[in-house]
C-alpha cells in the first residue's frame, strides 16, 4: 500500500503528526513518504508561508486571532477567490507529483494541503483515498468545504460540532491526533527521573514550544517562591537566549533547561504535571501521558478552541490575570481530589494508540478492495 501525507509549514504539529503515521505505516512493510507540499510547489513559497504564520503569531497574535474568528463565521469559502485561484496554480505541479507517485491513499495534516487535493482532476483522484487530519480540538474553519473520504478528529466530543458544519458524521472517524507511539509507553515517576538524571522528587515541567515562546522566566521565577518542596525541567526548544536566560536564573528550587528535545515523553513520565501551551500535538502527548496540564499563552484562534475544550471537559486549568501560575500549582499540589478528578477526564479523551488505530484502519482499506 503507497500512502501519502502531505503537511505544509504551520507549526511543528502538522510536521508532528505526518511523521507519525509515515513512521507506523512504515514499520507495518507499507510504503509512506511525507513531503511538504507548499515547499515542494515552491521553495519561496514554502518559506514565506512558513515566515508568516511564526510573525504573526509571535508578534501580531490578536490580528491573527481576529482573521480566525472571520474565517469561523464565514458561511463560505467562496467569498476568498484569491485562495482558491491560488490552489488552481498550486496544483499544477503537485498533479504531476500525483500522477507519478500513484499513491493508494493521500493524508492532509492541514487544511490548505486538503483545498490543494480537492483542486485536483478528477481522473487522478479515481483510486485515491482521501482523508484529512483535523490537529486540534475544534474543527477549523474551511474544513466543511472539503470534499475528502474521511476526516480523522481529535474526539468523539466533537462530533456535534462537526454536524454543524456539514461533514456527515458517517465520514468523521474520532480516532484521535496521530502522536508518536512512544507516548502511548508509561515508565514509572522513579526510573524516568533516573534516566535524565534528576533527583525523585515532585516535579513540574514547563514547555515552552519548539520556538521557545512566553513568559517562561516569569513563571520559574514565581514558581519559585512556593514554599513548597518540587523542582522543575524547562524545556526551551530552539529558543537559545531564553535557554542562556534560564541557566543565568538564580532559584532557590532545582531548575534542569534543556533546549531542544527528542525525549518529551521521558521527561513528561518524570514529571507530575505539566505547563504548556495548549498546541494540538502538545495537548495530544499529554493526554496519552495522562498529565495534569496548566495552560499558558494560548494564541488566539485555534489554542482558545483547545483551551475550551479542555477546560469544559475538566482536563486543565488556565492561567490567567487573576489566576497565576503559582496559584495553580499550589492548588494542585495541595489537593489529590483535584488531580484525581483530571485524571478521570484525562483517561476518558486521551487517545494513546490514535497513530496505530488510524493507520490500522487505512490497512483495512486497503484488504477490502
Amino acid at each position: 500500500m503507497k500512502v501519502l501525507v502531505l503537511t505544509i509549514p504551520t507549526g511543528g504539529g502538522h510536521l508532528s503528526t505526518g511523521v507519525a503515521i509515515e513512521k507506523y505505516m512504515k514499520q507495518r512493510g507499507h510504503e509512506a513518504k511525507l513531503i511538504d507540499v507548499y515547499k515542494y510547489i515552491s521553495r519561496l513559497l514554502g518559506g514565506s508561508v512558513q515566515k508568516g504564520y511564526l510573525a504573526s503569531t509571535k508578534y501580531a497574535p490578536n490580528m491573527y486571532g481576529k482573521f480566525y474568528r472571520i474565517a469561523e463565521k464565514s458561511d463560505s469559502y467562496d467569498k476568498f477567490h484569491m485562495l482558491k485561484a491560488a490552489n488552481s496554480l498550486m496544483t499544477i505541479k503537485f498533479a504531476k507529483y500525483m500522477k507519478a507517485y500513484k499513491p493508494d491513499v493521500v493524508i492532509a495534516t492541514h487544511v490548505l494541503a486538503a483545498h490543494l487535493i480537492n483542486a485536483l482532476d478528477d481522473d487522478i483522484l479515481s483510486s485515491v483515498i482521501t482523508m484529512g487530519i483535523v490537529t486540534d480540538y475544534t474543527i477549523h474553519p474551511f474544513w466543511d468545504e472539503t470534499c475528502l473520504d474521511y476526516y480523522i478528529t481529535a474526539s468523539e466530543l466533537l462530533n456535534c460540532q462537526a454536524a454543524k458544519k456539514n461533514l456527515p458524521l458517517k465520514k468523521v472517524k474520532p480516532f484521535g491526533i496521530p502522536i508518536d507511539q512512544k507516548f502511548a509507553d508509561k515508565i514509572e515517576k522513579t526510573e524516568a527521573r533516573k534516566i535524565i538524571g534528576i533527583d525523585n522528587k515532585p516535579t513540574v515541567l514547563v514547555m515552552s514550544g519548539s520556538m521557545g515562546f512566553g513568559k517562561v522566566l516569569k513563571h520559574i521565577k514565581e514558581l519559585d517562591k512556593l514554599e513548597m518542596d518540587f523542582q522543575m525541567i524547562v524545556v526551551c526548544g530552539n529558543n537559545k537566549t531564553l535557554k542562556r536566560k534560564v541557566d543565568e536564573l538564580e532559584t532557590v528550587k532545582k531548575v534542569y533547561s534543556f533546549g531542544f528535545v527528542n525525549n518529551v515523553d521521558v521527561l513528561m513520565d518524570a514529571s507530575d504535571c505539566i505547563i504548556t501551551k495548549p498546541g494540538g500535538l502538545t495537548v495530544s502527548e499529554s493526554l496519552a501521558k495522562g498529565m495534569p496540564m496548566i495552560l499558558i499563552n494560548p494564541i488566539p484562534g485555534q489554542e482558545d478552541r483547545n483551551v475550551e475544550f479542555l477546560l469544559n471537559n475538566g482536563m486543565a486549568q488556565l492561567i490567567t490575570s487573576t489566576y497565576p501560575v503559582d496559584e495553580a500549582i499550589y492548588q494542585l499540589f495541595k489537593n489529590e481530589w483535584k488531580i484525581g478528578n483530571l485524571s478521570e477526564g484525562i483517561k476518558y479523551i486521551g487517545k494513546p494508540y490514535a497513530t496505530r488505530d488510524l493507520c490500522e484502519f487505512i490497512i483495512s482499506l486497503g484488504e477490502r478492495e
